[in-house]
């Protein structure tokens, strides 16, 4: 059974900085592609960060460039979303999805077994 666990959501102040994890079972992180995303609320939900099995070439969404990076530890069966530089916009419930198959598309479309997500929340 495939199952996905969020953590490391939090409060913290403008320019700040959290690292989420998202540890799967049912399914190996270095043969998927793997992708954060964020609800705001009363909107649909939306990517941030994808990265394929080889956890090499990350695809982020412009809104989070440079401030956000992607990660694995195939040790851990994790990934790791750090984000720095954290502004009140980036306040809402992030969750982590597996796609089925190892490559990214870059377009956050294609994934499932999302979890119970994560609440980030940025004071000004």
């Amino acid at each position: 059974q495939v199952r996905v666990v969020e953590s490391g959501g939090g409060s913290v102040k403008a320019g700040g900085s959290l690292r989420l994890a998202c540890t799967a079972s049912g399914l190996t992180v270095s043969s998927r592609c793997m992708g954060w995303f964020r609800q705001f609320p009363g909107k649909e939900r939306e990517g941030v960060a994808e990265i394929p099995g080889s956890g090499k070439t990350p695809y982020f969404v412009d809104s989070v460039k440079g401030r956000f990076t992607i990660s694995q530890d195939t040790a851990k069966n994790t990934v790791y979303l750090q984000m720095n530089s954290l502004k009140p916009e980036d306040t809402a419930k992030y969750y982590c999805a597996a796609r089925a198959g190892f490559y990214c598309m870059g377009d956050f479309n294609g994934f499932g077994y999302s979890g119970q997500g994560t609440q980030v929340t940025v004071s000004s």
